[in-house]
């Protein structure tokens, strides 16, 4: 058994879209390389950073990509294995690769609350103060919308004809 403690430079950017290790940023691999009956087990954690923008509010955002993973690095045989040994050497680029691209988020978000944009001025609704929106009428009803009684005149509360008590 053997244990290595790497930090490889990225080479090229690892992931598409709103979220990638950039090229430059370095992989800090902890390696544990085994021998087996069957070829090297290979066990490893990666972790870097990632950088991107948020999916909802577009604010620039870093994020710490860990990932583990073991795989068998068989031999040579007459059995269909993924990967195999090739000279005493095992090939883990793909893996990592693959490991850190299939951890990073879809759609990443700031914050796990995060409210997002405005659909309509495009401003990040986290800076704007709170407003009430008033809902849309439908049109159907708009002439019966003069006849509500303001809010907090007490003209809603139904009352029974003998005086102030209210219906129950």
């Amino acid at each position: 058994m053997r244990e290595h403690s790497l930090d490889i430079p990225v080479t090229e950017k690892l992931g598409e879209g709103l979220i990638a290790v950039e090229k430059g940023e370095e992989l800090h691999v902890e390696l544990r390389l085994e021998s087996v009956h069957e070829g090297v087990l290979v066990s490893a954690e990666v972790s870097s950073e990632a950088v991107g923008e948020c999916g909802r509010c577009l604010r620039d955002i870093r994020e710490p990509v860990e990932v583990e993973f073991q795989e068998l690095f068989a031999y040579s045989s007459d059995e269909a294995f993924d990967h195999e040994v090739h000279d005493d050497h095992v090939d883990l680029e793909p893996l990592i690769r693959d490991a850190v691209v299939l951890s990073l988020p879809f759609q990443p978000v700031c914050t796990p609350d995060c409210p997002g944009l405005d659909p309509v001025t495009g401003e990040r609704l986290v800076d704007r103060p709170v407003a009430t929106v008033a809902e849309p009428i439908d049109p159907r009803w708009s002439a019966l919308a003069g006849l509500a009684a303001p809010e907090g005149s007490g003209a809603s509360e139904d009352t029974d004809t003998q005086g102030d008590n209210p219906v129950s």
